[in-house]
């Protein structure tokens, strides 16, 4: 098999803890992805979705396989380099204290990039926030603030982004919003994307491709017409 054509691939990814609260979390995950692919995980809670998103770029150490960026185990990547690379949204936006601006220019600075204030106003237009470059970031809605986040991420300019409920936290006026813009991202910037989910009309509605976890193990793998029936 030529990794090198895919952007991300999972071979036999799994953690255990050890003892003595020894548990098994997640085991024998493979999948690849394509750019510009979307994965939706989907499973009850405890099947170890959001342990999936966070081996995918190291915010624990999987004890089983790896994951393979354009082919490169990516153990062998610094991790800031990494988690560069592979963006993450979380269920509800962790915003710092300050501006909306701080917060987006925050990542590129740490890679030494300098974001003028025109490009900052640029992504923001882009996610539906024009002129909130000088807001007080901690006094958003809760949309706002998950938009904040994304263009956050997008700062960085991911070639994968990991979404862990990204809209579940939201009303469903919001919810609407970031999954359309998300969508418009998606294709705009070809970005692969592996996207957990509880909605299965989510599922069905962004992604290319479901992987389906029960148990810490992979139930299903396929379309969303073959995984998602009714």
């Amino acid at each position: 098999m030529n990794s090198t054509r895919y952007i991300l691939e999972c071979r036999n990814l799994g953690r255990e803890l050890p003892s003595p609260q020894h548990r098994l979390l997640l085991r024998n995950v493979s999948f690849t992805l394509q750019q510009a692919e979307v994965l939706a995980v989907i499973g009850p809670s405890g099947a170890g979705k959001s342990t999936l998103l966070r081996l995918l770029n190291r915010l624990n150490e999987p004890t089983q396989g790896s994951v393979y960026l354009h082919g490169r185990d990516y153990r062998e990547m610094p991790v800031l380099q990494l988690r560069r690379c592979i963006g993450m949204v979380m269920q509800r936006a962790y915003l710092f204290p300050g501006t909306v601006s701080e917060n987006i220019v925050f990542g590129p600075a740490q890679q030494g990039k300098t974001m003028n204030p025109q490009q900052v106003d640029d992504l923001l237009a882009r996610v539906g926030l024009e002129g909130y470059a000088s807001r007080d970031a901690l006094t958003l809605s809760g949309g706002e603030a998950q938009r904040v986040a994304i263009t956050r991420a997008l700062a960085n300019e991911p070639e994968v982004l990991l979404l862990d409920e990204p809209t579940s936290a939201l009303d469903e006026v919001s919810r609407d919003g970031v999954q359309s813009l998300l969508a418009s991202l998606i294709r705009e910037r070809r970005l692969t994307c592996v996207w957990v989910t509880h909605s299965l009309d989510q599922a069905r509605a962004m992604a290319n491709r479901v992987l389906a976890l029960r148990a810490g193990e992979v139930e299903a793998i396929g379309t969303p017409g073959e995984i998602l029936h009714a």
